[in-house]
């Protein structure tokens, strides 16, 4: 496959964005695609994998709604279903999906929101955001929010690592309370012959981390919950160091500083997790200032483990870097991205859901040495796309710590 040269290390391939939404169906009829990205990547024999975020949310509806459809009351104490009113219109209405956990399976439901519900704020196209008024005199207005779209994850298949064949049905659906908008970003890590795929779970009781494992990306076993809201961005690196499972993490602290960081933690058993470390935490004043959080699975090269992140900017730019863990002590941080290795410069990771985003998941190996390497990213959370890289450019482009 030729790529063209991009910048100095990134080779973006010619053929990008390698998937849409256009390319996957959706799955059921009242939904629509809208996004396709931040997938986990593996290689399976001859054939590429890629682990997908699908989005979907419900259709656009115009014209009168039909009796059957549901209005989500959010005013309520509890939110609750109610019958739509007569000649209720889909201009005044805006969808939104999530999964009853109470049914069994878990079904997935499709509900609208008046769009003159005081307080609603609709200004991110991802999410509805509702302001209450205080219950009490001289009590505090409170907040909430909810996902416009529900996600899940579907497998992708290729023979050359660059055209891909997405499978007809969701490989890993939404299943319990903990997933009631969905299951995003997932990354896959081989350990002794088994693929371990870390993802986040998405509900009303916040963002937690789980863990699914698998040997041909037909059938998954789910193996539940690692880490307690709110916790996202965690991988596994692919080996033991001394007799212990590492993981980078980044939990989500909401009092005082509020530092979005990666960090790092170790287990035993894949279940139980301690020993947890702050690893590297947003620089101020650069490309990775405002937060930061793990991206593919860590790889072992001769000077390290080298980690590819993504680091978000006072701007809210989101761009590629890496670091170098030392290869014995990984809570050792040798080397980290002076500038980034990839940074959204296309149109295509320019304009989209979230703008200005390349958010990597996961990379393969092109040559049996590991000398390059094809990362897949999200780009501004709608599209997938790719990019090459020689290995000894990037850690070339590292600077001590």
């Amino acid at each position: 496959m030729s790529a063209l040269r991009v910048g100095p290390l990134a080779q973006r391939l010619t053929n990008n964005p390698i998937l849409t939404s256009a390319d996957v169906a959706p799955s059921q009829t009242a939904l629509e695609v809208v996004s396709v990205f931040n997938a986990a990547a593996a290689q399976l024999g001859d054939e590429t994998i890629l682990l997908l975020r699908v989005a979907e949310r419900p259709r656009a509806m115009t014209g009168r709604l039909p009796a059957t459809a549901r209005i989500l009351d959010l005013a309520a104490p509890h939110e609750k279903l109610e019958a739509i009113a007569p000649g209720t219109v889909g201009e005044d209405v805006i969808g939104i999906a999530f999964l009853d956990p109470a049914t069994s399976p878990g079904r997935v439901i499709v509900a609208y929101v008046r769009k003159d519900l005081p307080g609603l704020n609709l200004s991110d196209p991802r999410s509805i955001q509702v302001t209450r008024p205080p219950a009490t005199s001289g009590g505090r207005e409170e907040v909430r929010d909810y996902l416009t779209q529900i996600s899940h994850l579907r497998v992708a298949r290729s023979f050359d690592g660059a055209h891909f064949t997405v499978d007809e049905a969701p490989a890993v659906v939404p299943s319990d309370s903990f997933e009631e908008y969905g299951c995003e970003d997932p990354r896959a890590t081989l350990i002794d012959g088994v693929w371990h795929i870390t993802y986040v779970s998405v509900g009303a009781v916040g963002i937690t981390t789980s863990r699914l494992t698998t040997t041909d990306f037909r059938s998954f076993e789910r193996q539940g919950l690692m880490f307690l809201p709110d916790h996202k961005d965690v991988v596994l690196l692919p080996a033991r160091v001394k007799g212990r499972y590492i993981a980078l993490t980044r939990p989500m602290p909401s009092s005082f500083n509020r530092v979005l960081g990666i960090w790092i933690a170790f287990s035993d058993d894949l279940i139980g997790w301690g020993g947890h470390l702050p690893l590297a935490l947003p620089r101020p004043g650069m490309w990775d200032g405002l937060r930061t959080g793990a991206g593919a699975v860590p790889f072992r090269v001769p000077e390290g483990w080298l980690e590819l992140y993504h680091g978000v900017d006072a701007d809210g730019r989101y761009a590629m870097g890496a670091l170098l863990l030392d290869a014995d002590d990984p809570t050792h941080v040798i080397a980290r991205s002076p500038e980034p290795i990839l940074t959204p410069d296309e149109d295509y990771e320019r304009s989209g859901f979230y703008r200005n985003t390349v958010f990597s998941c996961g990379h393969v190996p092109l040559d049996e040495g590991g000398d390059r390497i094809r990362m897949f990213y999200g780009a501004a959370d709608t599209r997938m796309a790719a990019a090459d890289f020689e290995v000894k450019e990037i850690v070339a482009s590292l600077a001590p710590c």
